[in-house]
């Protein structure tokens, strides 16, 4: 179980750089645009509310895009992430922004170990938990690292967004992958990434898991956490279904037809008792 770290890490180490020069991640207008804010971070704004002064870490920050954006919203940041392509980008990204973050090198399930004191506020984006093999390993870490009356703020491509059969043609949404947390990973082979770039990636193969609405809730409630809010969304930040989505005025993206049928993300919000 172990390899999966290397073997994902090869995956990220190796697109952290295209990722940074990609528009999807629109790097280049923190340096030019003091106000701006990744496209996560605006989706989640309303419901961050006032984070001015708390003392933050984004797990799983990648290039650190989100993390910047938090800070710029008055949050003290630190950024942690398995990937040093990543962080290095991260950094960089930071510096021209003019923004002071700590990123730190380490795992998920390292993380109380690698950082230092207690977060008002631990937040994770989208497209992270599905690189790790234990949701309730990763809810025991959140609520390691937060102070009493610190909260958990996740927003996630939902679960059966993550099952489907992304391979049909023929218009019909249907579930082809694990809804549920399995011992073994999901093993993929792909040769791109989800941002346009002409790079040719080496490092193709992923080791992914699928957890559950109910199996996240539970681990986050075992943890010792209060949960405080579970909203599932018609929306995603990208086009996970290319050729079946439409782009929102909000730049999110949904379902072209009937998108009351897919659960696309969700937020999930926990403190940790006083």
């Amino acid at each position: 179980m172990t390899d999966y770290l290397e073997i994902n890490r090869a995956i990220w180490d190796e697109r952290a750089k295209p990722h940074a020069e990609s528009p999807g991640y629109r790097a280049a207008l923190f340096a030019g645009d003091p106000a701006h804010l990744s496209q996560v971070v605006s989706f989640d704004r309303p419901r961050l509310g006032d984070i001015t002064g708390l003392r933050g870490v984004h797990l799983q920050c990648h290039i650190g895009t989100d993390t910047i954006s938090l800070a710029r919203l008055g949050a003290t940041m630190t950024g942690l992430d398995f990937s040093g392509a990543s962080l290095a980008e991260a950094r960089a990204i930071a510096a021209s922004a003019s923004c002071e973050i700590d990123f730190v090198q380490s795992d998920v399930y390292s993380a109380r170990e690698a950082l230092d004191g207690e977060f008002d506020l631990v937040y994770t984006g989208i497209g992270a938990l599905c690189w790790l093999p234990d949701v309730k390993r990763w809810a025991q870490t959140v609520a390691s690292l937060l102070a009493p009356g610190g909260r958990l703020f996740i927003r996630e491509g939902h679960p059966v967004l993550w099952a489907l059969d992304y391979d049909r043609t023929d218009g019909v949404i249907a579930l082809a992958e694990p809804y549920f947390e399995q011992s073994e990973p999901q093993i993929y082979d792909e040769p791109g990434t989800y941002v346009d770039t002409d790079h040719r990636f080496q490092h193709t193969v992923t080791h992914e898991w699928n957890h559950g609405i109910g199996e996240i809730v539970t681990a986050v409630l075992e943890a010792g956490l209060v949960l405080t809010g579970l909203e599932e969304h018609q929306s995603v930040p990208w086009d996970a279904l290319p050729g079946r989505m439409r782009r929102l005025p909000d730049g999110e993206w949904q379902l072209t037809e009937r998108p009351a049928r897919l659960p696309h993300t969700y937020t999930l919000q926990a403190r940790k008792p006083a």
